[in-house]
């Protein structure tokens, strides 16, 4: 066998015994065939875990469950005679192969691009992370009713809680982390997200947590602090506070979600400094990196639409406040918030301390790079980092 092929396998079948594994796609099927792709996900029947087969037709979708042995047959069956592509995403990392007109595999390693979801169920039934009855805080800031019925104009509202609970969840299992949590969540508004994960964290989980919700406008300040005492959070505050003059020294986990332009940027360096565990941000408008930005070539083909000007300098910003947390010894991912049928604000960028970054060493050059293509004299987490 292939050596490329034997590492693909050989890190499917470590990822499926440590129970990392999240899922397989495969692609790019040979002309003749009918599949056009096969995604394998895991699942438990009657105890037992299998792996479910999606078949995706043209006209149809067909479903086939197999045990670990036989699962690991139909893949090779499948790879390079039906398809010449497939993806493995797992909890640790990504892992390419790609095979060539002459069946020749390419086998390669990635950081991991994907959360995995938590549930082995085979129908995937639903999972609140979030209880409604006799909810208080919900209640207080209109997403249920007194029946604790989530109020139809705010399913999405309470889809993007939950979804954030399942996703901030799993990036706290994943790092490394005190027992005892201080959370600090840097503009933290209506405070919808910052009471969930309170509500999770210390009443589902029974976590020893305190978070503290930073925000300028006091009224929501004042609203979030009552709401907080009515729900019995006793370790949950708020302060009326700008961002880049909060100076708690104490984080272990850092958010900032939808923080505007350059406010991303001082949230982040503040748990960096502070040597947060974790940094979650879910970044907002781009502007600081846009006005600097200069195309050549043939990028300016594509930057003298305004709305993809507007989407390379979102990728180009959080693409360096990605390697700029690498190069501060985390380990980056960037993965969808949640769907863009409910917000266009979508993107999460995420941060574990690992002590030394596998990109470490690697990454200013990486940004110096970046800079130097697209004209720009600086990113202002760059600058504040070096103060």
């Amino acid at each position: 066998m292939d050596k490329s092929i034997q590492d693909f396998f050989e890190s499917f079948s470590v990822a499926a015994d440590k129970n990392e594994f999240i899922q397989l796609t495969l692609g790019k099927p040979v002309k003749l065939s009918e599949i056009i792709n096969v995604y394998i996900r895991k699942v438990e029947l009657k105890g037992k875990p299998y792996f479910s087969f999606k078949y995706r037709y043209h006209s149809r979708d067909e479903v086939k469950n197999f045990l670990f042995e036989e699962a690991l047959s139909k893949i090779s069956d499948l790879l390079g005679n039906v398809f010449l592509s497939a993806h493995l995403f797992t909890v640790a990392h990504d892992f390419q192969l790609h095979f060539n007109k002459k069946r020749k595999g390419r086998f390669s390693q990635l950081p991991p691009t994907k959360i995995p979801s938590g549930t082995l169920s085979h129908n995937k039934e639903k999972k609140r992370f979030v209880e409604t009855t006799n909810n208080v805080y919900l209640q207080r800031l209109g997403v249920v009713d007194q029946e604790g019925k989530v109020i139809k104009s705010r399913q999405d509202k309470f889809k993007q809680i939950n979804k954030y609970i399942e996703i901030v969840d799993n990036l706290i299992k994943q790092a490394k982390l005190p027992e005892k949590l201080h959370i600090v969540d840097m503009g933290s508004g209506k405070g919808y997200l910052t009471f969930a994960l309170y509500d999770y964290l210390v009443n589902h989980c029974g976590r020893k947590v305190c978070i503290t919700g930073i925000e300028l406008r006091e009224e929501l300040v004042n609203i979030c602090n009552e709401i907080a005492e009515l729900s019995g959070f006793k370790n949950l505050k708020f302060i009326s506070q700008d961002i880049h003059q909060y100076s708690e020294k104490q984080i272990d986990i850092l958010i900032a979600l939808h923080a505007c332009d350059t406010a991303t940027d001082e949230a982040i360096c503040k748990g960096i400094v502070a040597n947060a565990g974790l940094i979650i941000c879910a970044p907002c408008c781009h502007k600081q990196i846009r006005k600097q930005m200069k195309t050549h070539g043939e990028m300016q083909a594509i930057t003298q639409f305004g709305i993809f000007e507007e989407r390379q300098a979102e990728m180009l910003t959080d693409t360096i406040r990605a390697l700029i947390l690498e190069a501060n010894g985390y380990q980056s991912k960037v993965f969808e918030f949640i769907s863009n049928e409910h917000t266009r604000k979508n993107v999460m960028l995420a941060g574990a301390k690992t002590g030394k970054s596998r990109k470490q060493e690697s990454a200013w050059s990486e940004i110096y790079k970046l800079k130097e293509k697209f004209g720009i004299e600086y990113h202002y987490l760059e600058r504040l980092m070096s103060k």
